[in-house]
């Protein structure tokens, strides 16, 4: 996208010098931006951005100085606090900080942490959301995660807290007989322990399961399993964090809307991969 090109006609904000506004990248693919972020990246002296943000994106930040501060598990990283008194030290050097994360800077992104600082610190703040990998990258990968025939609810879960470990204070047994379909972030680290808990507390293991990594993105690589599979079929794959994981009905519905595959040429695996017997549109 050009520099040259305006954004449609609107009273856009300002960002202004000594405050940070914390915004959400989307889940990759830089059309998947918002027309806020866009304009917080022509606006920013200082950009401060996650792993999983592309260069793509950053291209926009025209003459900003770009600071990396990517957290990615088991590997050196920033530590959370020192990336928060940065921002902190930024905002108070008179400079427009933008702090770019991947996905929505809410949904499992510490951007709560983060903009509780600046605010702790007198530091004036905005909020742009993101498109979250749980439903971007799912979709990308033509998977609803809801739909009518499936679900009513869907639960959105971490797969690990601040200690690396499955987080204590989750009840699987709860999570696995209350939500129909449920997404995990950062749960490749733990995905045996995560779907021994899940079969355990009832769920079937010929239930499907998708693992999607690079979400949205060209190299984006889905593997389709069952619960009593997914270790082993994850394995095969070579899959990698990160990676989404969705467990439920509603990854059947891939098999008929794959549209990224539609794109090289393939046909549906099947028109009616929920065994409904009758058109989607008679519901």
């Amino acid at each position: 996208m050009s520099d040259s090109l305006p954004l449609p006609q609107k009273s856009w904000p300002e960002l202004r010098p000594g405050w940070v506004w914390l915004c959400g990248a989307g889940p990759g693919d830089p059309g998947l931006l918002t027309l806020h972020g866009l304009n917080a990246l022509r606006q920013a002296d200082v950009v401060v951005y996650d792993a999983l943000v592309g260069e793509d994106i950053l291209s926009w930040a025209g003459t900003a100085e770009l600071i990396y501060a990517g957290k990615r598990g088991g590997k050196p990283s920033a530590k959370q606090r020192d990336i928060s008194l940065h921002l902190v030290e930024l905002a108070r050097a008179g400079k427009r900080v933008l702090r770019l994360k991947g996905g929505d800077p809410f949904v499992f992104g510490r951007g709560g942490e983060e903009a509780q600082t600046l605010v702790q610190h007198g530091v004036p703040i905005r909020i742009i959301p993101g498109i979250s990998a749980g439903i971007g990258g799912l979709a990308y990968a033509g998977i609803p995660v809801t739909h009518r025939d499936v679900n009513q609810s869907v639960t959105f879960v971490t797969g690990h807290d601040q200690t690396g470990d499955t987080p204590g204070s989750l009840d699987w047994r709860a999570i696995a007989q209350g939500s129909q379909v449920i997404v995990i972030y950062m749960g490749m680290k733990h995905i045996a322990q995560i779907a021994q808990q899940l079969m355990a507390a009832g769920r079937s293991p010929s239930e499907p399961v998708a693992f999607v990594t690079s979400a949205t993105l060209d190299h984006q690589n889905v593997v389709e399993s069952t619960l009593g599979t997914a270790v082993d079929d994850a394995k095969a794959a070579g899959i990698e964090p990160p990676a989404i994981i969705c467990i439920g009905r509603s990854v059947l519905m891939r098999q008929v809307l794959d549209w990224q595959s539609f794109e090289s040429g393939a046909a549906p695996r099947n028109l009616d991969p929920l065994d409904r017997g009758r058109p989607a549109e008679s519901a």
